[in-house]
């Protein structure tokens, strides 16, 4: 089982692209690039590129977990 890179929050970018999401999440790349394309999931298409606003993010993952990474 993969684990995340990241030990709190504040270590987090303001915006987040899909290898960032996975890090955080301790999953592969391509599930945070599956993630990151779910309904639901707060990304933000800007032109050509996806990303997620880290606060939006945080607010996902305790939502949907309960708690924090």
């Amino acid at each position: 089982m993969k684990t995340s890179a990241y030990k709190h929050y504040d270590e987090l970018p303001l915006f987040l692209n899909a290898e960032t999401v996975a890090k955080a999440l301790g999953v592969s790349p391509s599930s945070g690039y599956e993630l990151m394309h779910e309904k639901g999931f707060p990304a933000l298409r800007i032109g050509s590129r996806i990303v997620v606003p880290k606060e939006k993010f945080i607010a996902w993952v305790e939502q949907n977990t309960g708690g924090a990474i």
